[in-house]
């Protein structure tokens, strides 16, 4: 399988492919334009939590609305390709909303995660996580 084979535009596709549920799904994301060891030791430690990690990637249009038109340096496909490059992701989905709360709300993962600079009332889809 090529890498690219596990990055997903949807929820469906996603669920086409990994049919069945994993035991403890988990979820992250994040525009990951700018790739740094912090990042990759934080998905390690994500991904040691579950059975399976699925990172939301904010698309190219996203990036822009949330950090102006000069970003992303990289976009979508690269980005998702250097995350998938990774032992510890399992699968990207994109989405284009500013926030992933609809992604969430699709994919209904089971730990959901988020760096240190956010607090548990800031963590967007934390009440449809909790709510299962």
């Amino acid at each position: 399988m090529h890498a690219l084979d596990r990055f997903f535009m949807d929820v469906a596709a996603y669920r086409e492919a990994f049919p069945g549920r994993p035991r403890i799904l988990c979820f992250t994301n994040g525009v990951f334009d700018l790739l740094h060891p912090g990042h990759v030791q934080y998905l390690e430690e994500v991904r040691a939590l579950g059975d399976h990690l699925v990172v939301g990637l904010n698309s190219d249009a996203s990036v822009r609305r949330l950090k102006g038109p000069r970003r992303p340096i990289q976009d979508e496909w690269a980005r998702a390709r250097i995350l998938l490059g990774l032992r510890s992701v399992d699968a990207v989905i994109r989405f284009e909303e500013d926030t992933p709360l609809r992604l969430i709300t699709e994919l209904q993962p089971d730990l959901l995660a988020k760096g240190g600079d956010y607090t548990p009332e800031t963590v967007v889809g934390r009440q449809v996580v909790e709510a299962r």
